[in-house]
């Protein structure tokens, strides 16, 4: 469910040690570092001035939500980046409302250490894609951490945070497929394709049908499981899929082969993004402090850690 636009980079604080969170959080596979931004004594300031209470200011500022517990929105049922569970481990978080159900998945463990650095603690709130930003905007919730991607439409309405991973678009079709050697568009021509509803997987198909009129975008799925359950069944000849998830996908169904493109999809590297309501620019600025701590080998090795969990 990522979508377009690339992230900007950054700087962190002070922090426990990437070693001391992977130790109370067990991730096992490499998760970033954690700021310490609560829980500290007023700074020290000189008599007559006026910097402390500037401090002081701007921490008040920098509170999500109740300032306790960080209510994040999700799928969960979008792996890597979410999925559900229901037995708790080091790597979930409980979904609220629904009893003995626990969400993982990349997104979950980004939205724990975004919690951690804001000094809260981290539950998913499990809705559908298409309705996250207004739920963010009505309160329900105080984060997206989705598999989402700012886009121009999104930024109207919601502030993002840097990106915490980047991914992009590729096809899968059959081995068998007469479309299994195709490398231009051209070479799709009356191949039925479908993508993700409500996502980039499925608006990029347009690129598709307007350099090949004969290809035809079918109605897209709700989820990724069931569109990869209509490539299965021979409902499409070809799905739009996450680059990042291709090698768990091909494990689980060796029948399915990535199509090796010379044409590429225009703006379809889709940047991880944390979605929050407009107007917190202190939280929105301590956020990305916490994200750029996350060095990009340990965000992959997160990634291939949650492709390993995630389910089938």
């Amino acid at each position: 469910m990522t979508r377009p636009t690339s992230a900007a980079q950054h700087q962190h604080q002070a922090r426990l040690t990437r070693r001391d969170f992977l130790k109370l959080s067990g991730c096992a596979a490499g998760v970033g570092g954690l700021m310490i931004l609560s829980g500290c004594g007023p700074a020290a300031q000189d008599a007559g001035t006026d910097t402390g209470s500037a401090a002081d200011d701007a921490a008040s500022s920098a509170v999500l939500g109740d300032g306790k517990t960080l209510r994040v929105g999700m799928e969960a049922a979008y792996p890597p980046y979410n999925w559900q569970v229901q037995e708790e481990s080091e790597y979930t978080i409980p979904i609220e409302g629904i009893d003995g159900a626990y969400a993982d998945g990349y997104d979950v463990q980004a939205a724990k250490i975004i919690a951690e650095g804001l000094g809260m603690e981290a539950v998913a709130v499990k809705l559908s894609f298409d309705g996250l930003i207004d739920a963010l905007n009505n309160g329900k919730i105080d984060i997206v951490c989705a598999g989402m991607s700012v886009t121009p439409d999104r930024e109207d309405s919601a502030d993002f945070s840097d990106s915490y991973i980047d991914d992009d678009i590729v096809m899968i079709t059959k081995s068998d497929s007469e479309w299994a050697g195709a490398k231009t568009f051209a070479d799709l021509a009356g191949a039925a394709i479908m993508g993700q509803a409500a996502t980039m997987y499925d608006d990029v198909i347009e690129q598709i049908v307007e350099a090949e009129p004969s290809v035809t975008h079918l109605t897209p799925a709700e989820t990724v499981p069931m569109v990869v359950e209509n490539l299965n069944s021979g409902a499409a000849d070809i799905i739009t899929y996450s680059m990042l998830s291709v090698p768990k996908l091909l494990e689980t169904h060796p029948e399915f082969v990535e199509l090796e493109m010379d044409d590429k999809f225009e703006g379809s590297v889709m940047p991880d993004n944390a979605a929050i309501a407009k107007g917190q620019d202190a939280v929105l600025d301590k956020i990305n402090e916490i994200i750029a701590d996350i060095p990009e080998d340990e965000r992959q090795e997160m990634w291939n850690a949650c492709m390993d969990r995630q389910p089938a």
